[in-house]
């Protein structure tokens, strides 16, 4: 008889690994997504670029597209280790229980990171039309159509975070989503800490 088993074999015979969203401290992203994936974990921090401007130069910069927040998918066997690390302050949940963000959510925002189009963080939206885009790398994804500058934009969403991407599209690659949204998680639900 073992006197102990391996960290593998205790993970190997918990619940499914499941995407959830740690929260974090202020540009602290980076470091906590570099500690959960050395220490095992699959992160996914989503990622843009962007040119600030200072008085005598202007500069590009990747920032996270969802600022504080760290995807990881884990099962909840190793939510004290996710409370130890650095920087984080829990899991986004709600009524005190972390709670799981659907694979479809993540792969969306994964593939807006992985294709050509300029992408930038979006306020989250309550209402507009909800669309679906055909053909492309994108097809498939559903958001909101948005309008800026005579640009088109699909405005995606994670509804547990109520954060928000816009990605530009053509008009001519979108339909209509018969879909219906669901209800969101009140603000200051989500904004509990599990």
């Amino acid at each position: 008889m073992r006197a102990s088993r391996t960290e593998t074999e205790v993970y190997a015979n918990s619940t499914p690994a499941v995407w959830y969203a740690a929260y974090t401290k202020h540009q602290h992203e980076k470091r906590a997504a570099e500690y959960f994936s050395n220490n095992g974990f699959e992160v996914f921090l989503p990622l843009y670029v962007s040119a600030h401007r200072w008085k005598d130069r202007t500069q590009m910069v990747t920032l996270p597209l969802f600022p504080c927040y760290v995807f990881l998918k884990t099962s909840l066997e190793r939510k004290l280790e996710i409370l130890r690390t650095p920087g984080v302050f829990g899991l986004v949940g709600n009524g005190g229980r972390a709670v799981s963000i659907s694979d479809g959510d993540v792969d969306v925002v994964r593939r807006v990171t992985e294709s050509r189009a300029r992408i930038e963080p979006h306020p989250y939206l309550n209402c507009g039309d909800r669309v679906r885009v055909r053909v492309g790398p994108l097809a498939g994804a559903e958001g909101i159509l948005t309008r800026l500058k005579n640009r088109y934009r699909v405005v995606v969403s994670i509804e547990l975070l109520q954060k928000a991407v816009a990605v530009e599209v053509d008009l001519s690659v979108l339909e209509r989503s018969s879909a219906r949204r669901n209800v969101a998680v009140s603000s200051s639900a989500s904004q509990q800490i599990a």
